[in-house]
């Protein structure tokens, strides 16, 4: 017996060896997820050999239960705001403050965190001093992504980073040999699209004379104007491994001299190019030509991301079209004839973003001669009519689907659509992840609506399908067309829906499927509170909900059907938005924010947010209802009584119905209590 349980020890021990072993090579989240449920000893392999955490809001755990669930993390990606802030749905103060989270990494990884990642937070300067002060030894990688808050006087500290802790007592060779690393490590800083006060350029001349290693410089579509191109310059000559850097306007011919020594480069963005004053002609386009001949990629360049390229600087392109595989001409000056040149000399193009100049002539054009396209991406152009030529249709979605079937990603904005061109997709973009269709307001008649059967093909056919846009117009998609998607959305992770659907009952159809969805956006909907909530529940993997625009309650008590364990409510209220002349420009709808939290609710609510208590609003209605009982027993008494009204200015109030005789409760509600209106049917 003693022999069994000694070898029965033997083989379990031997058996966590292997797990131990084995289970660091499960990449995936949810793989590991899944591992982690299988017992205890998996559990604790998992806590322990766990490198990479994505956390798609900062609230759902708070920093120390992280830490403690993942002792020894080297990677940390987070994001803050809701994805709507991007297109400035979300007040700018609704949250997403990373404060507490460097404060944790700084205790808890600072030997060891190499990757950081931060998108949509708000990021202080003392904050990237802590971090550079505590965790720069072996930080690798920073990415703050649409980050704000921050000024170049915090990027100032992460540019000097470890340099000033070793450099100025120890040789570098000593530092390498003892710690295992030179002056610096950090390899890739990536701000692209964050907002950045300004305030000189020592960041970037800090970052050029200390850093040898950087591989990545990103710091596309910001406001920091002050670059010195003999900076830029010195980065291509202290790193040789150097691969991508995408900079804020900075004339081209500016930088011929980094292009000479940036040999390793791969990538390039940023920049600008500028007319000069005068007529249009002969030229100018000759003057042109003189001025930016000197500009010579280097010989690895396959990605560009020009902006203000014009039609005059298309020769400056010529020699490296051919090689290009990344594209990127949101931000270019191209008229759709001077961009349909350019693609037929792209035949290894697999990334392109532009705008709806494209047209249809240029998806034709796209489908001809750029076969290998994998994403493509094309964003709305100038509202005003005249202003852009181009219009994306049917037309050109057949003409893209037939000739790139190796598409993967597919984002378009288009001014009219058919059911046809949706099933052309579903039958040959078999290898389609990431779909996404907007449909624009620009005409008053679309050719074919609704797309209910167009959709249905499109997702039958595209079983690889995890992410899903659906952006329409009132009457672009019924309630069949719902259950539709709901059905055949097996696989697809993220949706977001707009102006779609005719009533509740295709919400509660469509919330029966989407076995796997996890994250819903919806915006401009029909859908009353108590479907959105009945859907909520009915989603049985969704962890997050977003809804702009929806037929409310009044008080949120429709939303009671959707409370439950560490599922947080927030509700912003609808609101105006004013211009720069203090006018309105729109009307903001209330929105309902609602995401699973470990970590309770959050305590830095704004004043624009409120948090949905349902614990209040439970004692409310107890306490109203006890109120009507009290009122229906001197009934008898009051005759002729038809109510009661109590002036009030109150900024808060709620609507309560009770009672078979339909009595209301209206309550005015301050810090110092409730005010009831109640009026008797």
């Amino acid at each position: 017996m003693e022999d069994f349980q000694s070898n029965r020890s033997i083989n379990n021990g031997a058996c966590d060896t292997v797990w131990e072993c084995v289970i660091p090579y499960v990449q995936d989240a949810r793989d590991r997820g899944a591992v982690s449920l299988v017992c205890k000893r998996w559990y604790k392999i998992d806590a322990i050999t766990r490198k990479h955490v994505t956390m798609a809001l900062c609230y759902t755990a708070s920093p120390r239960s992280l830490s403690r669930r993942f002792p020894h993390l080297e990677s940390l990606e987070i994001k803050g705001k809701p994805r709507a802030a991007m297109f400035n749905l979300i007040p700018e103060d609704w949250g997403g403050y990373v404060t507490p989270w460097v404060e944790e990494i700084v205790t808890s990884f600072r030997r060891s965190m190499k990757v950081l990642h931060f998108r949509r937070m708000i990021v202080k300067d003392s904050d990237l001093q802590q971090l550079a002060a505590s965790a720069g030894n072996v930080l690798e990688v920073l990415r703050l992504d649409k980050c704000s808050g921050f000024s170049t006087d915090g990027l100032l500290h992460v540019g000097r980073l470890c340099s000033e802790r070793f450099s100025s007592h120890f040789p570098n060779s000593i530092v390498h040999a003892i710690f295992g690393f030179g002056d610096w490590n950090l390899r890739i800083l990536f701000l692209e699209e964050s907002s950045i006060k300004d305030n000189d350029g020592q960041w970037l001349h800090e970052l050029a004379s200390n850093n040898t290693v950087l591989e990545n410089l990103n710091f596309y579509m910001t406001e920091l104007a002050q670059v010195s191109s003999r900076d830029l310059k010195l980065i291509a000559r202290n790193c040789p491994s150097l691969a991508s850097m995408k900079i804020s306007e900075c004339d081209i011919s500016h930088l011929v001299d980094f292009f000479r020594t940036a040999t390793s480069l791969e990538e390039f963005g940023g920049g600008s190019f500028s007319d000069p004053p005068g007529q249009i002609g002969e030229g100018v386009f000759n003057e042109q030509l003189e001025r930016y001949s000197g500009v010579v990629f280097p010989p690895r360049l396959c990605g560009l991301a020009l902006t203000y390229l014009g039609n005059t600087h298309m020769p400056i392109l010529h020699p490296v079209a051919s090689r290009l595989r990344k594209l990127d001409l949101l931000y270019a000056m191209l008229d759709t004839e001077g961009l349909c040149l350019l693609l037929q000399r792209c035949p290894n193009l697999e990334i392109l973003e532009t705008r709806n100049v494209i047209g249809d002539r240029g998806l034709e054009i796209l489908a001809q001669f750029c076969r290998r396209m994998k994403r493509l991406r094309i964003e709305r152009g100038a509202d005003e009519e005249d202003i852009e030529e181009g219009v994306v249709s049917q037309t050109g979605l057949i003409a893209l689907a037939r000739g790139c079937l190796e598409l993967e990603y597919l984002a378009v904005y288009v001014s009219d659509i058919t059911n046809a061109s949706l099933e052309c997709v579903g039958a040959h973009s078999k290898n389609l992840r990431d779909f996404r269709l907007v449909l624009l307001d620009r005409e008053e008649q679309i050719t074919d609506l609704p797309l209910d059967n167009g959709v249905r093909s499109l997702l039958m056919g595209c079983s690889k399908l995890r992410r899903f846009a659906l952006y329409l117009r009132h009457g672009g998609l019924t309630d069949v067309g719902l259950g539709y998607i709901g059905r055949y959305s097996p696989n697809v992770r993220w949706m977001l829906l707009g102006f779609v659907g005719e009533s509740d009952e295709g919400l509660l159809e469509f919330s029966r499927g989407c076995p796997s969805l996890e994250k819903l956006e919806v915006r401009g909907c029909c859908f009353s509170e108590r479907a959105l909530a009945e859907a909520a529940v009915q989603l049985a993997n969704l962890r997050y909900l977003w809804v702009q625009g929806y037929r409310g309650s009044g008080d949120g008590r429709d939303l009671m059907s959707m409370v439950r364990p560490y599922w947080n409510i927030e509700l912003i209220p609808a609101r105006q938005v004013y211009g720069d002349g203090g006018m309105i420009v729109a009307e903001d709808p209330a929105h309902i924010l609602a995401y699973y939290s470990l970590a309770g609710q959050r305590m830095d609510f704004p004043a624009s947010v409120m948090p949905f208590n349902p614990d209040r609003l439970l004692k409310i209605r107890i306490w109203a209802n006890r109120v009507w009982w009290s009122i229906r027993s001197f009934h008898s008494m009051l005759p002729d009584w038809n109510g009661l009204l109590l002036q009030s200015s109150f900024p808060g109030y709620g609507l309560i119905e009770f009672g078979p005789l339909g009595v209301f409760v209206v309550f005015c509600q301050d810090s110092n209590g409730i005010l009831l209106l109640i009026v008797m049917s």
